[in-house]
């Protein structure tokens, strides 16, 4: 099955992605989509009305792949002070927006950083 395109259809994937993860469950504080794990948020998703442009906000510890995803069209860090601790916001809706399979790995390294030990272990391991 070919995978769907546009930034609703990205932002889907990666939902069902990061709800796939160990202990993975979506709460909606503010109304907006959040994906959390121990209570903690992994992945902000926003809202899917239409009132913003889709993007999503992961946390990324490693250097390198936090650079990658700043050097993505309209990409930022986070604000409310987030962006200090490594959260970068992504638009999906801009040309150049990453592909799903890179957004994945981007939401996976944010869940490799909040979730415990025990859940990371898991990783891999339910096939």
């Amino acid at each position: 099955m070919a995978e769907k395109s546009g930034p609703m259809a990205v932002r889907e994937q990666v939902r069902v992605f990061a709800l796939g993860l160990p202990g993975a469950g979506e709460e909606f504080p503010w109304g907006e989509s959040v994906i959390k794990v121990n209570k903690k948020v992994f992945v902000f998703l926003g809202v899917d009305d239409g009132s913003y442009p889709p993007s999503i906000t992961v946390k990324l510890k490693d250097p390198q792949v936090h650079e990658h995803a700043l050097s993505v069209p309209g990409a930022e860090p986070s604000g409310y002070g987030l962006g200090k601790a490594g959260w970068v916001t992504v638009p999906l809706d801009r040309k150049g927006a990453p592909e799903a399979q890179l957004l994945t790995e981007w939401v996976e390294e944010s869940y490799r950083t909040i979730a415990p030990k025990r859940l990371v272990a898991r990783l891999g391991t339910e096939d």
